[in-house]
């Protein structure tokens, strides 16, 4: 172990011109610096190492790969973040639901370590694939990813989003973004072939009142309009190509309202969902994590709590707990006027991002 006398000298060898500490320059001598302070890794406890430029990390850690400093930030309940509309972007967006492949990439590193396996029985258009990809070149390291989907245009629009992904990054000189496995089929069918306690984490974005079945019956204009009025857009709603007026919002989910009204009641859209998370949760190891998108919405002028009737329904199903209720917040996204001046109608520019554990 160093003596106090080693470390001071060592310290006054990077004084700035009034004497004080200079930590730009001990970083340019690659020395460990914390929050402007010399770290003396020889005081480290032996469950502790030094990552250059990410802080300390603790051995102990069975969550994540994330050192002390990363997890702080990584426990706020608001991601205000906006993630730009990269990644193929156009193409992804033909898919009405789809979420940006950063901000699942983002989700994937607080919830599990490299290495680790990933479910998302809800694919759509790759989301969590691709974040599982981006997780080793951008990240603390590769994900293995499973994903499940039914229709199959999704599957296809994947495959050339990660085709095309991989063309740009080679004609960047960046590495390739791995492929990850996609099973076209039902969930409920195909979470059998998954082993119990084989997934370290599920990560998926649930599909709305029988979306799965109505979005393969209609166009694709139709489609990326279906969204009942949640989360009011997708992630890059924000442009002002994308900005919809109260009445077409209004006409949409009615119009959702009408065609679905035969088919699936929000009862039996959250027993469904239940049912689903009930089986799934046998797939998840017992120190996993189950993270799920929701956006609330508007329905016939009375706003849906979704978030908390899913997770209600799901944690009285399924034997898991609810953790916490993240909130994604994109502050680029423009704000509508609803309702003025007669009724107060917020724009909804968040949506929830549930977070279970297994119950032990």
């Amino acid at each position: 172990m160093a003596e106090d006398g080693d470390r001071h000298r060592q310290s006054r060898l990077f004084t700035d011109d009034d004497g004080g500490f200079d930590a730009e320059r001990a970083r340019d001598e690659s020395l460990p610096v914390e929050d402007g302070e010399l770290i003396d890794t020889d005081e480290l406890a032996d469950h502790q190492r030094y990552v250059e430029g990410r802080g300390i990390y603790d051995e102990r850690n069975r969550v994540n790969d994330l050192t002390g400093k990363e997890w702080k930030y990584a426990t706020k309940s608001v991601i205000a973040e906006s993630y730009p509309p990269d990644v193929q972007h156009d193409l992804r967006s033909e898919h009405g639901g789809q979420k940006p492949p950063r901000l699942c990439a983002d989700l994937i590193e607080r919830f599990s370590k490299a290495g680790d396996t990933v479910l998302d029985p809800f694919a759509g258009v790759g989301g969590t694939l691709l974040g599982a990809s981006f997780c080793e070149h951008e990240g603390t390291g590769l994900r293995e990813a499973i994903g499940f989907e039914q229709t199959r245009r999704w599957i296809e629009i994947y495959e050339t989003v990660l085709e095309r992904e991989n063309e740009e990054r080679r004609s960047r000189g960046e590495p390739p973004l791995s492929e990850q496995d996609v099973r076209h089929g039902d969930c409920a069918d195909l979470i059998g072939e998954i082993p119990d306690d084989s997934v370290d984490l599920l990560l998926t974005d649930v599909p709305y009142w029988n979306m799965d079945e109505l979005e393969q019956t209609r166009n694709e204009r139709a489609t990326r309009e279906s969204k009942l009025g949640a989360f009011d857009a997708d992630e890059d709603a924000g442009s002002a190509g994308n900005a919809e007026d109260t009445e077409n919002v209004a006409e949409r989910a009615d119009d959702a309202a009408s065609d679905e009204s035969d088919t699936q009641s929000k009862a039996e859209w959250l027993a469904d969902m239940a049912e689903k998370f009930d089986r799934f949760a046998d797939a998840v190891a017992p120190d996993g994590h189950l993270v799920v998108f929701i956006g609330d919405m508007y329905r016939e002028q009375s706003y849906e709590f979704l978030s908390a009737d899913l997770a209600q329904a799901i944690e009285s199903t399924a034997p898991v707990t609810l953790a916490a209720n993240l909130i994604w917040y994109d502050p680029t996204k423009d704000l509508h006027v609803y309702g003025y001046p007669f009724s107060f109608v917020p724009s909804m520019v968040h949506q929830n991002v549930l977070v279970f554990r297994p119950n032990s």
